[in-house]
């Protein structure tokens, strides 16, 4: 079972979709978080640490994850998916991309 992680800013909309479109995809277990301190589910040490496969939403999200958690990062694997923080949660727009760009990394 791959662990994956969804990551935006304030886990309000981006990763919250993320996490609940791919919740019953077959051999996966999603999480979410948010990089800012006020996120509904700040992204923690243990989180990142679970993860085998993180999902940023921009690239600014992958930064601050690799300066505030660089000992965490062992071995799980970084994709920047250059989505802006243009949607609703649940936003059909946003799902038809998260389907499009997350889809091909995971397992079958």
């Amino acid at each position: 079972m791959r662990k994956v992680l969804f990551v935006c800013s304030q886990n309000r909309l981006r990763s919250p979709t993320a996490e609940q479109v791919f919740a019953s995809h077959p051999g996966i277990e999603t999480a979410s978080a948010g990089t800012n301190n006020d996120a509904e589910t700040p992204l923690t040490t243990e989180l990142v640490q679970w993860a085998d496969i993180i999902f940023v939403m921009e690239k600014q999200h992958r930064n601050k994850l690799q300066k505030r958690f660089r000992s965490a990062l062992r071995t799980a694997r970084i994709i920047c998916l250059d989505i802006p923080d243009d949607y609703d949660f649940m936003d059909e727009g946003l799902v038809r991309l998260l389907l499009a760009k997350v889809s091909r990394h995971l397992p079958l």
